[in-house]
C-alpha cells in the first residue's frame, strides 16, 4: 500500500531570475537564445527573454517529493500552456488522484505564476515507506 493516498497534496515553489535561467542553461548546456539573449527574445513571439520549460517542469518535481512517503517519480505528461519570465514566482502543485496499484498513484499536476496556468499534467509515482 503506497504511503500517499488520494486526495493527499504538496506545493513547491521558485522565483525565477535571469541568473536562475542562466545557471540552468549553464548546467542542462539548452543554450536557446529565447532564454539567455535579451535581445533575440525579444524579437521573438514571447517578446523578451522567458525560463526554459523544465525548469517550471522541475517545481513539479520538487511538489511530487515533498508528498509523503519515498517518491519515485515514473512518468509525467505536461503541457506548457503558458511562458515563464524573470521575476515570475513558480508555484506548483502536486494532488494524488488515484491509487492505480503496486505502491503506484496517479499524480494531477499543475504549475502556475499568480493564479495562471503555466503547466498543467498527469505523473505517475511509486509511494514507498522509507526503509531506515
Amino acid at each position: 500500500m503506497p504511503v500517499a493516498t488520494v486526495d493527499d497534496d504538496a506545493t513547491a515553489s521558485i522565483d525565477v531570475t535571469t541568473e536562475t535561467i542562466d545557471a540552468y542553461a549553464a548546467l542542462t548546456g539548452d543554450e536557446n537564445p529565447i532564454h539567455l539573449d535579451d535581445a533575440y527574445a525579444s524579437e521573438t513571439m514571447f517578446g523578451g527573454r522567458i525560463a526554459h520549460g523544465m525548469l517550471g517542469a522541475g517545481v513539479v518535481s520538487a511538489a511530487l517529493a515533498s508528498l509523503p512517503g519515498d517518491i519515485v517519480y515514473l512518468d509525467q505528461d505536461c503541457s506548457f500552456e503558458a511562458p515563464v519570465r524573470p521575476g515570475d514566482t513558480v508555484e506548483a502543485r502536486a494532488t494524488v488522484t488515484e491509487e492505480l496499484g503496486g505502491d503506484r498513484l496517479r499524480v494531477e499536476t499543475v504549475a502556475s505564476v499568480d493564479d495562471e496556468s503555466v503547466i498543467e499534467g498527469e505523473a505517475t509515482v511509486l509511494s514507498l515507506p522509507h526503509d531506515s
